[in-house]
């Protein structure tokens, strides 16, 4: 069983940053992909990065430039650096991992004030 545990989100000023954190416990292995999505208000849940086992990113446009995506094998744990954050981009963010299965995260509210 893999249970994954976010945090760093919060509220924030456009302009500003957070880092987002998810870490996997339970079972101990090395994850295919793991990644970000996120789910506004309404909307349906969207990719916003990912990072393979070999360490190839990937990035939705509209976050291209301003966030950055990492991982700590070692951890199992992945980060996502957002900067110059907007109001758009407030969502509850989910972290993902894929190992033969989809596992996700409950869940980490970002909320960008104007």
């Amino acid at each position: 069983q893999v249970q994954l545990a976010e945090s760093g989100g919060g509220l924030v000023q456009a302009g500003g940053s957070l880092r987002l954190s998810c870490a996997a416990s339970g079972r101990a292995f090395s994850f295919d992909i793991m990644g970000w999505y996120r789910q506004a208000p309404g909307k349906q849940r969207e990719l916003v990065a990912t990072i393979s086992s070999d360490g190839t990113s990937n990035y939705a446009d509209s976050v291209k430039g301003r966030f950055t995506i990492s991982k700590d094998n070692a951890k199992n744990t992945v980060y996502l650096q957002m900067n110059s954050l907007k109001p758009e981009d407030t969502a509850v963010y989910y972290c993902n991992f894929l190992r033969g299965k989809n596992y996700w995260g409950q869940g980490t509210q970002v909320t960008v004030s104007s």
